[in-house]
């Protein structure tokens, strides 16, 4: 029994017309939610990250070497605009992260590319992160966690339409 159950009995004796199981489940994927991006923003933090440099970084090290996107494609891969990607940048270029130099073939543009002492951390980084990740999964069965991937992926394929 846990708080969400409390709050149903309640429901249900108040409006016994509604189904409002959907809050528990929801109330529930939400408080997982919170504990995991605590979890996850201190692996970040001691690694002097925030989750949109993480992102940024990360994307950069899965395109393979070199290592380099334009600003369009680092926007594409993140699903957000350029500009809101400027700070980001700036913050990973004056950290010594990524180097933004002009683009031989397009001189408006930039290349943005991570630099090895990027790559270092990056590396770093997601390894403690995978491994914050498969901790905070270990209760759930290999079954379970296929379950949940089931599950969650048809809610937000289903939310995206």
């Amino acid at each position: 029994m846990d708080a969400f159950d409390g709050i149903l009995a309640a429901w249900q004796r108040e409006r016994p017309d509604l189904d409002l199981s959907p809050i528990g489940v929801f109330g529930r994927l939400a408080g997982v939610t919170r504990r995991i991006e605590t979890a996850v923003e201190e692996v970040f933090a001691r690694h002097g990250l925030r989750q949109g440099e993480f992102d940024v970084l990360a994307a950069l090290r899965r395109s393979g070497p070199p290592y380099t996107l334009i600003p369009s494609e680092l926007a594409a891969v993140l699903m957000m605009s350029r500009a809101g990607m400027t700070n980001r940048l700036d913050r990973l270029e004056a950290a010594g992260f990524i180097e933004r130099t002009l683009d031989a073939a397009d001189r408006r543009s930039f290349r943005i590319t991570l630099t090895e002492q990027g790559r270092q951390v990056i590396d770093e980084t997601l390894t403690e992160h995978a491994a914050t990740l498969a901790r905070l999964a270990a209760t759930l069965s290999p079954e379970d966690t296929a379950t949940l991937d089931r599950i969650t992926r048809t809610i937000l394929t289903n939310l995206d339409t």
